[in-house]
């Protein structure tokens, strides 16, 4: 820096001190009203210039503004908070101090409009703070996955439902998991998950599952003389809902087109089934472990979803798949079975006493089950799809959604 650009910049430094210094001195003495009124000043002066100040400046506006407003009443940190929640280079250590007040009243302005709080700041805020703190940081208009991790772990139901609200919240499949297993015992989260445009499909389909479940045990409650037709009709329901979703979207309609291409140049192998596992890429390893077992799609989406570990067991085995294929199925996020190292050792035991031959021989017998079901529908005169459909339109505790047919992965 040249010395006259550096010996201007420490005369403005000066004289700014030199101002603060006396407001800070006139506030020393004075009422809370004026002390309030000295305050609203310095953060005024601080906007008027703010683009144009220096590092130093800046910091320095920092270190008054937090000397001043450490024993004001809430009301007035409140009133400051509101002042700075827009600014776009606010004091940061400012911001933040008002970000962590225990008073919302305080903290929300800011946690819900300031763009100096960065992921770190907003991450430690809802490890640590107020379910207001964490409802205020589920308004913001963008928010990352690591951001929204938190608020799903941490947060009650009416932090939940305004983040999943929130078209400008991310969420990881870890995320999606933890809130697809809550929407179960919550309906009004369930609609709100069904609406988002970005839920991967694999959850999609687990919203339907848990909603075909409660169809299900209301109609059995209802008659149980017919369970075992509502069942099987209730079944077929949510199979023609899953093709539906199935074939409205555009990340299975890549696999599969990826697939054909990669499999006629080099045969499908397992390889071809751990890679995408590994990687948590549902719809790759759904049709890749149908095309190497030469399985129905559906009898494989649904393994891969169920919180079960026999029937990605059996299709593992009865594909030909190592251990260590078939582990990687199994801790998928999608399923949310959440095994510990004990159950994993059990499954390893079941799964090396299962033969291949006795695993597809199983495997069979549910796909000729399926043909039989599938064959004999329009048939029946228990309860039809239809009236299923029906039943669940009469009923408010049941969920309608419609299929997120351009949902990405």
């Amino acid at each position: 820096m040249p010395a006259t650009a550096a010996s201007q910049n420490s005369n403005a430094l000066a004289q700014s001190r030199s101002v603060l210094d006396e407001l800070i001195a006139s506030a020393s003495i004075g009422s809370v009203d004026q002390r309030l009124r000295i305050l609203q000043r310095i953060a005024d002066l601080f906007a008027a210039g703010s683009r144009s100040y220096s590092h130093d400046q800046i910091a320095l506006f920092d270190d008054v503004l937090e000397q001043l407003s450490a024993d004001i009443e809430v009301k007035a940190r409140a009133k400051l908070a509101e002042h700075l929640a827009n600014m776009e280079s606010a004091p940061p250590k400012m911001i933040r101090s008002l970000a962590f007040d225990d008073a919302i009243e305080v903290a929300g302005p800011v946690l819900v409009h300031s763009q100096q709080l960065t992921d770190d700041d907003l991450v430690e805020n809802a490890t640590t703070k107020s379910q207001d703190h964490l409802f205020s940081i589920a308004q913001r208009l963008k928010l990352s996955e690591v951001v929204t991790d938190v608020l799903v772990e941490r947060g009650d139901q009416r932090v939940v439902h305004r983040v999943v609200k929130n078209k400008g919240a991310r969420f990881s499949l870890a995320g999606y998991g933890k809130l697809t297993t809550r929407a179960r015992y919550d309906r009004k989260l369930t609609l709100a998950l069904g609406e988002r445009s970005d839920i991967p499909r694999q959850y999609f389909l687990k919203l339907l599952e848990a909603a075909s479940s409660n169809v299900r045990a209301k109609l059995e409650a209802a008659n149980p003389k017919l369970a075992a037709a509502i069942r099987d009709s209730v079944d077929d329901v949510a199979t023609e809902m899953q093709q539906e979703v199935r074939e409205g979207s555009r990340a299975h309609t890549a696999a599969v087109r990826e697939a054909k291409r990669r499999f006629n140049v080099r045969p499908i192998t397992e390889a071809s089934v751990h890679g995408p596992a590994h990687a948590q890429d549902f719809e790759k390893t759904a049709v890749a472990l149908a095309r190497l077992g030469v399985f129905p799609i559906d009898l494989v989406e649904r393994a891969l979803l169920d919180e079960g570990e026999d029937m990605v067991l059996l299709l593992a085995k009865a594909a030909g798949c190592s251990w260590t294929t078939a582990r990687e199925l199994l801790v998928m996020y999608v399923a949310n079975r959440s095994l510990q190292p004990d159950e994993i050792t059990e499954a390893f035991e079941r799964y090396r006493k299962l033969s291949k031959e006795t695993a597809r021989n199983i495997v069979n017998f549910y796909e000729r089950r399926m043909k039989e079901r599938s064959q004999r529908g329009a048939k029946k005169k228990a309860p039809t799809a239809q009236d299923l459909k029906q039943a669940a339109a009469d009923d408010t505790d049941i969920v309608e959604m419609q299929s997120p047919s351009v949902a990405p992965l």
